[in-house]
């Protein structure tokens, strides 16, 4: 029982600075909350007589940065996620005044800005002033003699002598019993921004299914990209070849009685031409889905990617397990692209692709220490990469900073 109770005390007490910080945190943005909802306060009297009510779309957007950073204080906190869901404010005035009134993540929103407002700063105060006085309480049987008499006052009474002094120290205990309940007011305090800033169930699926509609009409989109640029690549590539093999086929036929030795020739190079136009169909299938995925799985193609890349890149093989094979392409073609991208712009001298994640989910992550700066452009590989995960339902994400490194991670739901 005895280590029962000294687990929990020393558990309280690692957790304490991390819950001061937080709460101390919540201090400073609960003054930003006040100072906030007393220019919201008077926006609204102004519209009263109609001069706030043009402000009053700017206002609730100029507000979203901190909401937005108080999702990620609490989201953090929580260990979990908080989405930030608005209806777009756009039209003219009347339209998104309309959407103003209508988004209920704007009345949530106006419900945190008044609470944290009066109790952000009270919280701060009490998180940093409970363990300062616990720790002041103790200390003072330590120091009380070297100051002049009288100069410590302590909860009513004046400590000048011993016994007064280690009733400073028995006031210590309680004090810092109540300090180590902070992580749970910390807890609180980000369930409430939760409740509060979270989005409601239905703003969250049809934020789903408008994010599910795009997504579903940008893998058409590739899908049919995709499909002419495999009409273009046979007709402009095997499907002359092949031509080209009966055009000469034909004068081998009409020259072999007049002249066998220019039949042979011509047969030679139409054997050659074909030979060229078995070469780009294997090409073009392998495009489509390379064979070394179904014969020998991610892990091995990976690798075969990774030995011919011109930079040196090491390969982290630690979730390589078989997966569906729309997965297993759409990963392949993802590193392909990606290591295509580095090689080009990048001016790396190493690269590392690894693939984690769990049997529901293939992370795949591709890190270059290259110049940095990369961007998605329309129409360029890093849009490309993006669309093959978003018709997957999955989502790439990019860090590239100026100076590097830059790093394209991907997830791809497995489906299973």
């Amino acid at each position: 029982m005895t280590d029962g109770w000294w687990r929990r005390f020393t558990e309280r007490l690692r957790r304490l600075p991390a819950a001061v910080g937080y709460l101390a945190i919540g201090g400073v943005t609960g003054l930003l909350a006040l100072f906030a909802a007393l220019g919201l306060f008077v926006v609204a009297v102004l519209s009263l007589i109609g001069v706030g009510i043009p402000a009053l779309p700017e206002a609730a957007r100029l507000l979203r940065p901190l909401l937005g950073f108080e999702r990620r204080r609490a989201a953090a906190r929580l260990g979990t996620t908080i989405e930030q869901i608005y209806r777009p404010l756009t039209g003219d005035l009347r339209e998104r005044l309309a959407t103003l009134v209508a988004d209920p993540a704007n009345r949530r929103d106006l419900g945190w800005l008044v609470l944290h407002a009066l109790t952000g700063f009270p919280l701060a105060a009490l998180a940093v002033a409970l363990p300062v006085s616990a720790v002041n309480q103790a200390l003072i049987p330590a120091y009380w003699r070297l100051l002049p008499e009288g100069a410590i006052t302590n909860f009513g009474f004046v400590v000048d002598s011993w016994p007064r002094a280690f009733l400073s120290l028995l006031i210590a205990v309680p004090v810092g019993a109540v300090a180590l309940r902070l992580p749970a007011l910390a807890e609180g305090q980000a369930r409430a921004a939760r409740a509060l800033l979270a989005p409601d169930e239905g703003a969250v699926l049809a934020h789903r299914v408008a994010e599910l509609t795009a997504t579903r009409a940008a893998a058409l989109d590739a899908h049919g990209a995709e499909l002419r640029r495999i009409e273009r690549d046979l007709h402009d590539g095997a499907q002359a070849r092949i031509a080209a093999v009966i055009m000469q086929l034909g004068l081998a036929e009409q020259l072999r009685e007049r002249d066998a030795e220019a039949a042979a020739d011509i047969v030679r190079t139409a054997q050659d031409t074909a030979a060229a136009a078995l070469a780009e169909l294997r090409d073009v299938v392998r495009s489509v889905y390379p064979p070394v995925l179904s014969d020998r799985g991610l892990a091995s193609a990976v690798s075969a990617l990774a030995a011919r890349s011109p930079i040196p890149c090491v390969v982290d093989l630690g979730a390589a397990g078989r997966r569906p094979m729309a997965v297993e392409a759409a990963a392949y073609f993802v590193i392909a692209e990606a290591l295509t991208n580095a090689t080009k712009h990048s001016r790396a001298e190493h690269l590392s692709v690894s693939l984690g994640g769990t049997m529901q989910r293939l992370v795949v992550e591709i890190r270059d220490d290259g110049v940095g700066g990369a961007e998605p452009t329309e129409g360029g590989g890093l849009a490309g990469i993006r669309r093959r995960a978003e018709a997957l339902d999955g989502r790439m994400t990019l860090d590239s900073p100026r100076g590097g490194p830059t790093v394209v991670r991907v997830e791809l739901p497995c489906g299973l």
